[in-house]
């Protein structure tokens, strides 16, 4: 069997034994959180791989692997077939009381402060890459900045997993991270077709779609979810609730796909509403244990396999010293453009809000870009300029899930003092 004769079957199978295998040498020897650790492991087999190709010639390995990586399609993959997901299965746990006692704050983060990160992000973007002698386009550099601002909510709610924080604080992390990827998809798309079709895009289209795709997102997300929520009052039978449930993940991606809705948003809305209402009016406790247990263990599979993928994408980027050095001086850009646009309704909110103590450093250090950036960073047209941006944006990428991701349990102990913070953050 050669690498062009493997099928969609064969790289399912070959991801899911790496990442048993990259897993139980995690757990067994190197103790990182698993989706770390396997984000780790992956870029090292990366560099490996193209180290023996160096050393001994003819070796090959490597183009076998990037060719399976390319066939995966990270792109489509992630965005049109995962995310639905692990979106709904990372909602279901969110508390939409206190979601919508933080409504403001978490709306306001999730629109205008990915506004605010993407130009001042694209900002500076555009001044460091003039600083590297790279020339990018002012337009481009908003791309990059639109799709490095919302923070990755697979990676932040597999973080939280392992974090004690209070639960007014949780729902602010873990809202904002639910929603601001929605609104950064919609934001990165408008952008694109401004660089693209320029001439033919008008500010008023751009607000227009803003608002049809992210509020329909919403309507179609409370609307699937109602149905969902209907369907399983009615019955009394866990594995049929179990495939309701899914039948409103696939079925209402697919939906908000063909009518041009956002689809993240909708998912995040289905879950919250499903994980909130179905579960105390809707549901046995044999059904509520069947299904928890279901979309945790499908969570589980899902994230090992994403930031795998994250750590073997190291494959598709281009190696050149000029673009590591712009990724690496954009790894500050991402988080002081962080750190400004969420300090905005911060200050704004402030006098009307009573925040958990160390609310904004868990919020600015925990916010996680993970496969969803580098997803979007792939779909650009091929180019000079997409090999720039998908090799800064993999360096960002790779900086937080590894350097944020493990020490954000750190920033937790040190700024919010709760009974519940875990001593051991693994």
């Amino acid at each position: 069997m050669t690498v062009l004769d493997i099928n969609a079957f064969d790289i399912a199978a070959i991801l899911i034994v790496v990442a048993a295998i990259f897993g139980w040498l995690n757990y067994r020897f190197i103790g990182m959180p698993q989706n770390i650790g396997l984000t780790v492991m992956g870029a090292a087999a990366s560099l490996v791989l193209l180290g023996l190709d160096q050393l001994i010639g003819g070796f090959s390995l490597d183009e076998i692997v990037r060719d399976i990586v390319l066939k995966v399609e990270f792109s489509d993959t992630l965005l049109n077939a995962m995310l639905s997901f692990l979106l709904f299965a990372g909602a279901l746990h969110v508390d939409l009381s206190k979601l919508l006692q933080n409504r403001w704050l978490v709306l306001s983060l999730a629109t205008i402060g990915v506004l605010l990160s993407t130009f001042i992000v694209g900002g500076l973007f555009y001044a460091a890459a003039g600083m590297v002698g790279i020339a990018i386009p002012f337009i481009w550099c908003l791309v990059f900045g639109a799709l490095i601002s919302p923070t990755d909510p697979v990676a932040v709610m597999g973080i939280l997993k392992s974090l004690g924080v209070p639960p007014s604080l949780e729902a602010k992390v873990a809202g904002e991270s639910l929603f601001n990827d929605g609104v950064g998809v919609v934001i990165f798309a408008i952008i694109v077709a401004i660089a693209v079709d320029g001439g033919d895009f008008s500010l008023v289209t751009a607000f227009e779609l803003f608002a049809i795709e992210a509020l329909g997102g919403v309507l179609l997300g409370l609307i699937i979810g109602l149905i969902g929520h209907q369907a399983m009052k009615q019955v009394d039978e866990h594995n049929l609730e179990v495939l309701i449930t899914l039948a409103v993940v696939m079925g209402g991606y697919v939906i908000a796909q063909k009518l041009h809705l956002a689809g993240p948003v909708a998912m995040a809305v289905a879950g919250l509403w499903i994980g909130n209402r179905s579960y105390d009016y809707a549901m046995s406790e044999t059904t509520r244990q069947h299904l928890t247990n279901f979309w945790s263990l499908l969570d589980e599979i899902l994230n090992a396999v994403l930031f795998l993928l994250i750590g073997l994408e190291f494959l598709a980027i281009a190696l050149q010293a000029n673009l590591i050095t712009l990724g690496l001086l954009c790894i500050p850009i991402m988080i002081i453009g962080r750190a400004l646009a969420i300090g905005g309704p911060f200050i704004v909110l402030g006098p009307f809000m009573d925040f958990t103590k160390g609310a904004y450093p868990v919020l600015l250090w925990g916010g996680i870009r993970g496969g969803i950036s580098i997803a979007l960073a792939l779909t650009l047209p091929e180019g000079p300029i997409k090999d720039a941006i998908l090799t800064v944006t993999y360096v960002c990428v790779l900086f937080s899930v590894v350097v944020q991701g493990t020490t954000v349990g750190l920033v937790a102990k040190r700024f919010v003092h709760h009974p519940d913070l875990q001593d051991d953050q693994h």
